[in-house]
């Protein structure tokens, strides 16, 4: 502002030396005579002549004066914009390893928003009825259902599926948007859902609930824990190592239970409503994931004593596989609807060895005395035959559905209970083996053949318990690098997505 006053200053003082100019005369005096007409005329005719060059001088300095000024404030104004000027702007596209790591984040906090939802409606559903908790679990199912084509899409992803950077940018795009719509999904219901609780009118008749459960997980645990020194002497330590330390994890979220649950009625009584919900949020789960822990060791006892009574058949199974690979290779006719694969003579004989050899470790195994894993050693004859199978018995499709449901089962139980600190890897391959199961299911009833699983079936079965196993091994590798949440699990978060899901915690600090 100090510069266009000093040109419009300089503009004034232009005008006032030019002044003089225009109205002083520059005649020398003289007497008065009859030539004064003349000279008067004469006089005229140059003042005349000096205000023509002057005006011209006047306005071309205002001009000047008035575009020096206009530049200024431009100038001025663009030093101190805080809005974009001009057109607008082409939004900066973010880095790909960004998009990448808002994928993986997003990944990992709509599976939180799932599960923790579906903890929630178990108790909402245990106090009003699976009618009334019907919209809800609809939300949940549809919110689950954009999460699975999310965690699809991320498989193929990490697969290298696309390859050029376009389409792989677009394929985080659509991960990042199903992850969106499934928490917009429970975010839509949980207004609905917090009437139908009625959490913080009357919380009375859930804190009965919650303390209902707690008592009956309370005298199981003493059951449970003697399953567990049950598994750990009869069977060898990798069997019951899924489960090591899972009764002490139990007994220590039945202690905050109780912890949340005398605080809830403590603020209900002083009416501090608020703080009585979160409560009883936190108390209802740590109460469900105390049930996760004891109803693992309980499933993992009878998946073994199941694995245990179906070895023998699956042995019997595996040498009748293997009858008909020795058929083929002794020169019989294949059968076009049983028939080993059509692999070269060499890898047939290959495969067939390595077959014999696990067959007999199996069997060494079982007669040498020694405790073994009943569920390892199904795997392992199963994953053996596979390769040269023909599908003439159903027993080793059962044998790797059983394997298979038992590791996803561990490896979601292991998630469920420690979702603050798991990352989306795990969790990916968690929902591969899922699908793969699903997949095997699928192939099985449909098959033409009739009862009896394909091949094809046994290898898909076989693939959805390895990718449970690897989800274990790295949501394990997460807890190991972020330290197990074992003394509070996780904030007590409820029934709902992004927006949502927080609004019963206590402001920070």
């Amino acid at each position: 502002m100090r510069v266009a006053h000093a040109l419009l200053g300089g503009a004034a003082g232009v005008g006032w030396l030019l002044l003089p100019v225009t109205t002083i005369s520059t005649d020398v005096p003289v007497a008065i005579s009859a030539d004064a007409p003349v000279a008067a005329a004469e006089s005229q005719d140059e003042e005349t002549s000096a205000t023509d060059l002057a005006l011209p001088l006047v306005v071309l300095a205002a001009a000047g004066t008035l575009a020096g000024y206009a530049y200024i404030r431009r100038i001025r104004r663009a030093r101190t914009r805080t809005t974009p000027g001009g057109a607008p702007a082409t939004p900066a596209v973010p880095p790909l390893t960004d998009l990448d790591e808002q994928s993986r984040t997003l990944l990992t906090e709509a599976d939180n928003w799932i599960r923790t939802s579906r903890e929630e409606l178990a108790f909402a559903e245990a106090r009003s009825g699976a009618e009334a908790v019907a919209p809800f679990a609809r939300a949940l199912h549809d919110a689950q259902t954009e999460l699975s084509a999310a965690f699809r899409i991320r498989r193929r992803y990490d697969a290298g599926i696309p390859a050029d950077q376009p389409s792989r940018r677009h394929a985080l795009t659509g991960i990042v948007g199903r992850c969106q719509e499934a928490g917009s999904r429970l975010d839509a219901q949980a207004p609905a859902f917090d009437q139908l609780r009625a959490l913080e009118r009357e919380d009375g008749e859930a804190v009965r609930i919650a303390e209902t459960r707690f008592r009956e997980l309370t005298g199981r645990t003493p059951v449970t824990e003697a399953t567990a020194t049950d598994l750990t002497q009869r069977y060898a330590p990798s069997a019951s190592a899924p489960v090591t330390g899972y009764v002490e994890e139990a007994k220590n979220r039945l202690v905050l239970a109780t912890t949340h649950l005398n605080h809830s009625r403590q603020a209900t009584d002083s009416g501090d409503t608020g703080r009585a919900v979160h409560a009883l949020r936190a108390a209802e789960s740590a109460v469900a994931q105390a049930d996760v822990f004891l109803t693992a060791v309980d499933r993992l006892a009878e998946d073994l004593r199941t694995a245990a009574g179906l070895v023998p058949a699956a042995l019997t199974g595996a040498e009748t596989e293997l009858a008909v690979v020795r058929e083929v290779l002794a020169g019989a006719p294949r059968q076009p609807a049983a028939a080993p694969p059509n692999l070269p003579e060499g890898e047939l004989r290959a495969r067939l060895r390595h077959a014999d050899i696990v067959l007999t470790a199996v069997r060494n195994t079982l007669t040498g005395g020694q405790r073994d894993d009943p569920l390892d050693l199904l795997r392992r004859i199963a994953e053996a035959v596979a390769p040269v199978a023909a599908g003439r018995t159903g027993v080793l499709p059962a044998a790797a559905l059983l394997t298979a449901r038992s590791a996803i089962a561990d490896a979601d139980g292991f998630v469920e209970t420690h979702r603050a600190v798991v990352g989306a890897e795990a969790r990916t391959l968690l929902a591969a083996a899922r699908e793969a199961l699903e997949a095997g299911h699928t192939r099985s009833d449909t098959a033409a053949e009739g009862p009896v699983p394909t091949p094809a079936t046994l290898t898909t079965r076989l693939h959805a318990g390895t990718s449970a196993r690897r989800a274990r091994e790295l949501a394990e590798q997460d807890v190991r690098l972020h330290g197990n949440p074992s003394l509070d699990p996780a904030p007590a978060n409820s029934f709902g997505g992004p927006r949502t899901a927080a609004r019963r915690n206590p402001p920070p600090g």
